[in-house]
Protein backbone atom coordinates (compact mmCIF):
# COMPACT_ATOMS: atom_id res chain seq x y z
CA UNK A 1 0.00 0.00 0.00
CA UNK A 2 2.89 2.39 0.80
CA UNK A 3 4.28 1.85 -2.68
CA UNK A 4 0.92 2.76 -4.26
CA UNK A 5 0.79 5.92 -2.13
CA UNK A 6 4.27 7.01 -3.21
CA UNK A 7 3.43 6.23 -6.83
CA UNK A 8 0.24 8.34 -6.63
CA UNK A 9 2.14 11.29 -5.15
CA UNK A 10 4.83 11.06 -7.81
CA UNK A 11 2.23 10.77 -10.56
CA UNK A 12 0.35 13.80 -9.30
CA UNK A 13 3.57 15.79 -9.16
CA UNK A 14 4.55 14.78 -12.68
CA UNK A 15 1.16 15.59 -14.12
CA UNK A 16 0.99 19.09 -12.71
CA UNK A 17 3.29 21.50 -14.45
CA UNK A 18 4.16 24.76 -12.71
CA UNK A 19 4.91 27.82 -14.79
CA UNK A 20 6.52 30.28 -12.32
CA UNK A 21 6.34 33.32 -14.60
CA UNK A 22 2.61 32.85 -15.07
CA UNK A 23 1.96 31.69 -11.47
CA UNK A 24 -0.20 28.82 -12.58
CA UNK A 25 -0.55 25.10 -12.21
CA UNK A 26 -1.47 23.22 -15.39
CA UNK A 27 -3.21 19.87 -15.13
CA UNK A 28 -2.38 18.11 -18.38
CA UNK A 29 -3.36 14.53 -17.56
CA UNK A 30 -4.37 12.90 -14.32
CA UNK A 31 -6.09 9.52 -14.02
CA UNK A 32 -6.71 10.17 -10.31
CA UNK A 33 -5.57 7.88 -7.54
CA UNK A 34 -5.72 7.89 -3.78
CA UNK A 35 -7.55 10.88 -2.32
CA UNK A 36 -5.01 11.83 0.38
CA UNK A 37 -2.15 12.95 -1.89
CA UNK A 38 -4.54 14.99 -4.04
CA UNK A 39 -6.00 16.73 -0.98
CA UNK A 40 -2.50 17.62 0.22
CA UNK A 41 -1.42 18.82 -3.21
CA UNK A 42 -4.49 20.96 -3.89
CA UNK A 43 -4.38 22.50 -0.41
CA UNK A 44 -0.83 23.65 -1.22
CA UNK A 45 -2.02 25.01 -4.56
CA UNK A 46 -4.90 26.82 -2.83
CA UNK A 47 -2.55 28.33 -0.28
CA UNK A 48 -0.07 29.40 -2.99
CA UNK A 49 -2.60 31.67 -4.69
CA UNK A 50 -1.74 30.19 -8.07
CA UNK A 51 -4.28 29.76 -10.83
CA UNK A 52 -5.19 26.24 -11.99
CA UNK A 53 -5.44 25.57 -15.71
CA UNK A 54 -7.18 22.31 -16.53
CA UNK A 55 -5.73 21.40 -19.91
CA UNK A 56 -6.55 17.71 -20.31
CA UNK A 57 -8.17 14.83 -18.45
CA UNK A 58 -8.62 15.40 -14.71
CA UNK A 59 -10.30 12.24 -13.50
CA UNK A 60 -11.47 10.79 -10.21
CA UNK A 61 -9.51 12.21 -7.23
CA UNK A 62 -8.08 14.94 -9.47
CA UNK A 63 -11.53 16.56 -9.55
CA UNK A 64 -11.11 17.40 -5.86
CA UNK A 65 -9.31 20.50 -7.15
CA UNK A 66 -12.82 21.92 -7.70
CA UNK A 67 -13.60 21.54 -3.99
CA UNK A 68 -10.35 22.99 -2.68
CA UNK A 69 -9.12 25.72 -5.02
CA UNK A 70 -11.46 28.74 -5.30
CA UNK A 71 -13.47 28.62 -8.52
CA UNK A 72 -12.33 32.06 -9.62
CA UNK A 73 -8.79 30.66 -9.83
CA UNK A 74 -9.75 27.74 -12.10
CA UNK A 75 -10.03 27.90 -15.88
CA UNK A 76 -10.37 25.22 -18.57
CA UNK A 77 -9.05 24.74 -22.09
CA UNK A 78 -10.76 22.99 -24.99
CA UNK A 79 -8.87 19.80 -24.01
CA UNK A 80 -10.18 19.79 -20.43
CA UNK A 81 -12.26 16.81 -19.29
CA UNK A 82 -13.42 16.20 -15.73
CA UNK A 83 -14.31 12.63 -14.79
CA UNK A 84 -16.46 11.82 -11.75
CA UNK A 85 -17.47 8.52 -10.11
CA UNK A 86 -18.54 7.25 -6.71
CA UNK A 87 -15.91 6.88 -4.01
CA UNK A 88 -14.42 3.43 -3.61
CA UNK A 89 -11.68 1.67 -1.71
CA UNK A 90 -9.61 -1.42 -2.29
CA UNK A 91 -9.45 -4.31 0.16
CA UNK A 92 -6.34 -6.38 0.92
CA UNK A 93 -7.14 -8.73 -1.93
CA UNK A 94 -7.29 -5.90 -4.45
CA UNK A 95 -11.08 -5.86 -4.76
CA UNK A 96 -12.93 -2.57 -5.04
CA UNK A 97 -15.86 -1.78 -2.79
CA UNK A 98 -18.20 1.20 -2.61
CA UNK A 99 -17.83 3.94 -0.01
CA UNK A 100 -21.33 5.53 -0.01
CA UNK A 101 -20.66 7.93 2.87
CA UNK A 102 -17.54 9.23 1.17
CA UNK A 103 -19.47 9.68 -2.09
CA UNK A 104 -22.05 11.83 -0.30
CA UNK A 105 -19.30 13.94 1.29
CA UNK A 106 -17.41 14.39 -2.00
CA UNK A 107 -20.57 15.37 -3.88
CA UNK A 108 -21.49 17.89 -1.18
CA UNK A 109 -18.02 19.46 -1.39
CA UNK A 110 -18.21 20.16 -5.13
CA UNK A 111 -19.39 23.64 -6.18
CA UNK A 112 -23.15 23.91 -6.76
CA UNK A 113 -23.08 23.94 -10.59
CA UNK A 114 -20.87 20.83 -10.66
CA UNK A 115 -23.04 19.09 -8.06
CA UNK A 116 -26.15 19.95 -10.09
CA UNK A 117 -24.58 18.64 -13.32
CA UNK A 118 -23.67 15.35 -11.61
CA UNK A 119 -27.14 15.03 -10.05
CA UNK A 120 -28.86 15.58 -13.41
CA UNK A 121 -26.90 12.60 -14.73
CA UNK A 122 -27.91 10.22 -11.97
CA UNK A 123 -25.39 11.10 -9.28
CA UNK A 124 -22.09 9.49 -8.41
CA UNK A 125 -22.09 5.81 -9.33
CA UNK A 126 -19.46 3.33 -10.49
CA UNK A 127 -19.97 4.72 -14.01
CA UNK A 128 -17.57 7.50 -15.03
CA UNK A 129 -19.33 10.79 -15.84
CA UNK A 130 -17.37 13.07 -18.17
CA UNK A 131 -17.88 16.83 -17.97
CA UNK A 132 -16.36 18.56 -21.00
CA UNK A 133 -17.00 20.93 -23.88
CA UNK A 134 -19.88 23.36 -23.63
CA UNK A 135 -21.16 21.89 -20.36
CA UNK A 136 -17.78 22.48 -18.74
CA UNK A 137 -17.36 25.94 -20.27
CA UNK A 138 -20.77 26.90 -18.84
CA UNK A 139 -19.36 26.28 -15.34
CA UNK A 140 -15.70 27.36 -15.60
CA UNK A 141 -14.25 30.06 -17.85
CA UNK A 142 -11.99 29.29 -20.77
CA UNK A 143 -8.35 30.06 -20.06
CA UNK A 144 -6.85 33.11 -21.73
Amino acid sequence: MRRAFVKAVMLAALLLATTPAAAEIRIIQSPGGQVGPFLDLFEKVRDSGERVVIDGPCLSACTLVLSIVPGERICVTKRAVLGFHAARSVDRRGRFYAEPEASVAVLAAYPGPVRDWISRRGGLTSRLLLLKGRDLAAIYPRCR
